[in-house]
């Protein structure tokens, strides 16, 4: 039985700077030891105590000093308890330790979770062992990838805290930087963005963290798109198609959210004082609350499934092992290793000129030509999210002001489309039961239309305002001189 120790100050101070500090019961004696980052990476640090008191004099090492700075011993309180029975087995003759660990996390208040897992530690090699021993186990086990730590599900339990959703990071990229490196860096953004929401959507309290894995998944297809002709083919169309499947699971649950909190809510508030009307909007609140449980439970589902599962540790296994090198030597696969800042360049101008053709005689386009317009800014968004690091920061983000209030109102009209497009699915949906209504005259279904038909018209109006000023925005963003037109070389 290995039971461990955990401290924190009162106002979690470690744990805003991701560190974890525990103190271990082990067969030689007690072992404090100070872990750094989060995900499937962590740093770690261990050393000797005589006893279970924590000892912040052991640490000398400067980068570990750096995590427990400015704090002293005796401000370090008990938060959680881990107890668990581990049976280790060495892989490769000592290159993989895994373990399996079985017991339970304890709060100081009684309340427990229980751990059940396969730990996989690198004790030499290559990180992409991992994957392929992980691969080998869930082919033969029911296993999914946790990505929290024992210390981050502890702390969780103890301050009962809900997960927070987690937003996109900006990528460090240099003009010296490899290609082949801005595409490892890229991909493994979005995915760390991608299941660092797992366990926020997992929680159903918070329709951001599902709005942030969507947007994790389409900034992944976008880079996947952007590098397509540097991939080999059937790298692409199994991420294409993985990807795919993930996102038309997450998008119902996403349009659910955004109908209830976006265009609902506010015209519910409008007519409250209207009880007629007010009932109506009710009874449509109700309907669509049903349909978004449906698509949230569909979207755990989905993260619980064996084929997300296997999605994580194949694209684990893929980017550690530079998987997309394994092609032949082309004029494409050899760019791999030209410096990314031409490559850069091409790309934005590439999604620059796509954006301004599908916008073309803008003021006269069609809503399904709009759509096509707001789908080519958002993957130049996502572009020049991407390389933004290699320019001036102050005009990247002029630009990005002109492109946003465009991605704005243009998203504004596609969700009301959205909502269109709902009404026949909730006309043919099993309404809620409100016994209050019942006796209202008219059927429910009636009810319902004419509730749709209000938030329609309510927002359709609102867009049809701001059409003289999207058109104005429209005109602002194409007289914008591309910030990479500087740094290229290139003229207006």
């Amino acid at each position: 039985m290995l039971e461990s120790h955990y401290y924190d100050t009162v106002d979690r101070r470690l744990l805003a700077r991701r560190a974890a500090l525990r103190v271990r019961l082990t067969p030689d004696g007690y072992i404090q030891t100070l872990k750094s980052g989060g995900g499937l990476v962590r740093g770690e640090w261990e050393w000797p105590v005589s006893g279970p008191v924590v000892d912040l004099t052991v640490i000398t090492e400067p980068a570990a000093r750096e995590f427990v700075a400015g704090i002293a011993s005796e401000s370090l309180v008990l938060v959680f308890v881990t107890r668990f029975i581990r049976t280790i087995h060495l892989i490769d003759q000592g290159a993989i330790e895994l373990a399996v660990d079985q017991g339970e996390i304890v709060s100081p208040a009684g309340s427990g979770e229980p751990i059940s897992e396969v730990e996989l530690e690198l004790k030499s090699g290559w990180p992409v062992d991992l994957y392929r021993l992980a691969l080998a186990l869930a082919e033969t086990v029911a296993l999914r990838v946790e990505q929290r730590s024992k210390a981050e599900r502890g702390f969780a339990l103890t301050d009962r805290a809900q997960p927070a959703p987690v937003k996109a990071s900006r990528l460090a990229l240099l003009p010296t930087t490899t290609v082949d490196s801005a595409m490892s860096a890229i991909f493994g953004a979005c995915f760390t963005q991608l299941t660092a929401n797992e366990s926020c959507i997992m929680a159903g309290v918070d329709p951001e963290g599902v709005h942030q894995a969507r947007v994790a998944l389409r900034r992944f297809r976008s880079a996947l798109s952007l590098f397509r002709t540097l991939l080999p083919p059937t790298d692409y169309q199994w991420l294409n198609a993985e990807t795919k499947w993930l996102a038309a699971v997450l998008g119902p649950a996403r349009e659910w959210d955004v109908f209830l909190e976006e265009l609902l809510a506010p015209v519910k508030v409008f007519f409250a004082v209207h009880p007629g009307v007010y009932d109506d909007l009710v009874m449509l609140e109700n309907a669509v609350s049903d349909q978004r449980s449906i698509a949230y439970e569909a979207v755990r589902e989905a993260l619980l499934s064996p084929r997300y599962t296997m999605l994580q540790l194949c694209f684990g296994e893929w980017l550690e092992g530079w998987g997309w090198r394994a092609q032949p030597v082309t004029l494409d696969s050899a760019r791999l290793f030209h410096p990314l800042r031409k490559t850069a360049v091409n790309f934005l101008a590439s999604r620059h000129r796509k954006s301004l053709k599908s916008g073309a005689d803008f003021a006269k386009l069609y809503y399904s030509e709009r759509h096509r317009v707001r789908i080519a800014l958002k993957r130049l968004r996502y572009t020049v999210d991407f390389f933004r690091a290699l320019h001036d920061d102050k005009s990247v983000t002029r630009y990005l002001r002109l492109l946003g209030a465009l991605q704005d109102t243009l998203g504004q009209l596609n969700d009301v489309a959205t909502a269109m497009q709902m009404i026949s699915h909730l006309a043919t949906a099993e309404l809620p039961e409100l016994p209050e209504l019942s006796e209202r005259p008219g059927q429910p279904e009636s009810a319902l239309m004419r509730a749709l038909g209000i938030v329609i018209g309510w927002h359709g109006r609102a867009l049809a305002e701001r059409e003289p000023q999207l058109v104005a925005e429209w005109r602002a963003f194409i007289n914008t001189k591309p910030f990479w037109r500087k740094a290229a070389g290139l003229s207006h």
